[in-house]
């Protein structure tokens, strides 16, 4: 393995190394369950222009610059020791570390998995398949390697028409906000199945959780990820535990108590086997808190208020009508909506030492996707903004919230840039306000895509099937 310093200028030679990358990139998903990565931007499926424009992004955002032939050579090194499942961010692996450090580094980590038998797959049933039932799926699909780790084999619906089945398949295919899906998707009818890049999902026609034989479709202790939102108590989710094949249940909304609200990255500690019925809490819950334990481990949250400048969803009017909630009826396409959240309140439920000190309110705005938080919080000990900045730059990117929170500086950026980002939440450096004692941060989300990455990383937490992650994430503070 041979490493370089510096960038080449030839775009030709530059797009043939990244050629050269894809069938590694693609093998080592296939085959051993190796997702790779740059400063968390993931490779897999980019073009060879996409991985070009990945090393130039990340250097645009600060990080030290990286050679495509380091990258190559990082991935023949990894390829050759054939691993079991691993999460591998190369731009992090490279930095710091001499050639015969990481010779050395690679083999001492992933050696010991070399050659390991994948575990048993975990089923994976969608209960409900609206806009985070889809993401899920297609992030299930594009994660089907090895064959460990989750493996999607089912959606439940209510039949809308007698052509539903191809009705549901296309809206797998398109999505005007996300684009298509990266591959293909057909229909056997007689079967009623979707088959989407080889997976077969059975599709399930029913209004009754607790009467399905999941079994008998050959579904055996699965998952069952409930999108629909009916039912947010222990009680109502149960039904799902009482049909034949069912061994959990994940909420993606936020659960009323007992029920354990977890935001990966901050509780998921806390999962337990004899958890069976678990809520993965709300997008805005898992954008705002990983920012809020950052501020609050390193300046001391004393109160503050949340406000959600939030895209419009699908329980609002398009135009003008009747709606149960107030100034929902009112078009969403037309108008800001004042209206109210629980996600200040939800955040105690993953970080209790916030509890009573967080209010929150939100304003629905005419977008499809990618909402803001605007976090104005009295702070314990004093900060700058440049102080600040550079100690949530430094948790993204080293962390063990470097999943949760992304970092920008670009007077460019609006909401549209961050459709598809994997991140939970992403700060906005240059929209940081601090004067001693008060704070005031932006933090844009994909409320559809980001929380739906969440909700994937709670799945393989509950289904112990959450890669190795390499290099191992630190502790940031804030000297350090």
């Amino acid at each position: 393995m041979q490493m370089t310093d510096v960038h080449g200028d030839d775009w030709l030679a530059r797009e043939e190394l990244a050629e050269r990358m894809i069938p590694l990139i693609g093998s080592l998903r296939r085959e051993r369950d190796v997702i790779t990565s740059l400063h968390g931007h993931r490779l897999l499926g980019l073009s060879a222009t996409g991985i070009v424009e990945v090393h130039d992004r990340v250097a645009r955002l600060g990080h030290a610059p990286l050679a495509l032939e380091d990258t190559l050579a990082v991935l023949e090194a990894v390829h050759a020791l054939a691993p079991g499942a691993a999460s591998i961010d190369v731009a992090r692996l490279v930095e710091g570390r001499g050639i015969g450090a990481l010779e050395e580094y690679l083999a001492e980590a992933l050696a010991p998995a070399s050659g390991a038998v994948a575990a048993d797959p975990t089923d994976v049933v969608l209960y409900g398949f609206g806009r985070i039932g889809r993401l899920l799926a297609r992030i299930l699909i594009a994660h089907t390697g090895g064959g460990s780790g989750l493996r999607l084999r089912a959606i439940v619906v209510r039949r809308g028409s007698e052509n539903d089945l191809v009705k549901r398949a296309s809206l797998l295919q398109r999505d005007s906000v996300h684009g298509s899906f990266a591959g293909s998707v057909t229909v056997d009818e007689q079967a009623e199945q979707i088959i989407a890049n080889g997976t077969r999902i059975q599709v399930i026609y029913s209004d009754d959780p607790a009467s399905i034989d999941y079994a008998a479709h050959g579904i055996h202790n699965a998952i069952v990820v409930d999108n629909t939102g009916r039912w947010r108590d222990e009680a109502g989710l149960s039904q799902h535990l009482r049909a034949n094949g069912v061994a959990r249940v994940l909420l993606t909304a936020p659960g009323k108590s007992p029920l354990k609200n977890i935001v990966h990255g901050i509780n998921h500690g806390t999962i337990e086997p004899s958890d069976r019925i678990l809520s993965a809490a709300s997008c805005t819950t898992n954008a705002i808190t990983p920012v809020l334990a950052a501020i609050d481990e390193a300046y001391g949250v004393v109160k503050g208020h949340v406000e959600t400048v939030h895209s419009f969803t699908n329980d609002q009017n398009l135009i003008d009508n009747f709606h149960k909630g107030d100034r929902r009826g009112r078009s969403a396409v037309l108008n800001m909506v004042i209206t109210e959240t629980g996600a200040a309140k939800a955040v105690s439920k993953a970080l209790p030492q916030l509890e009573g000190r967080l209010t929150g309110s939100s304003i629905r705005v005419p977008t499809p996707d990618v909402s803001l938080a605007v976090l104005h919080l009295t702070i314990a000990r004093p900060a700058t903004k440049e102080q600040v900045n550079d100690y949530l730059r430094r948790v993204s990117l080293h962390s063990k919230l470097r999943q949760q929170i992304d970092y920008v500086e670009s007077p460019e950026v609006v909401s549209t840039d961050f459709v598809g980002s994997h991140r939970a939440g992403i700060v906005d450096g240059l929209a940081t306000i601090a004067d001693e004692d008060t704070l005031i941060l932006y933090v844009w989300y994909d409320n559809e895509f980001g929380y739906s990455c969440q909700v994937i990383r709670v799945l393989e937490t509950m289904a112990g099937s959450h890669p190795v992650v390499l290099p191992a994430r630190r502790v940031v503070t804030l000297e350090s």
